[in-house]
């Protein structure tokens, strides 16, 4: 958690609270999340069994709405949500 903490402030000057932050192996099977929430810093981790997460490489940050978020989490393909959260296409 540390490691990453230092990788957001060094990219990012600061970690301002309520946001998350994302990170994925290069497989794009591991999605680890640290958020911090305004007390502290808190770090989760998921893993997909198959599949991997549609991630976009080579961008140093993205904002997500709610429902991306969501879908990135699940493993489903978030830059194609349409205004609705409905996935137009696969």
């Amino acid at each position: 958690m540390d490691t990453l903490l230092a990788r957001v402030v060094r990219v990012f000057g600061e970690a301002q609270p309520h946001h998350a932050y994302l990170f994925s192996n290069r497989r794009g099977t591991r999605l680890k999340v640290l958020v911090h929430d305004g007390f502290g810093v808190w770090l989760t981790c998921r893993r997909l069994s198959q599949g991997r997460f549609h991630w976009t490489e080579g961008q140093g940050g993205v904002a997500l709405t709610r429902a991306q978020f969501d879908a990135l989490v699940l493993g489903l393909p978030w830059q194609r949500l349409g205004d609705g959260g409905v996935i137009r296409t696969i």
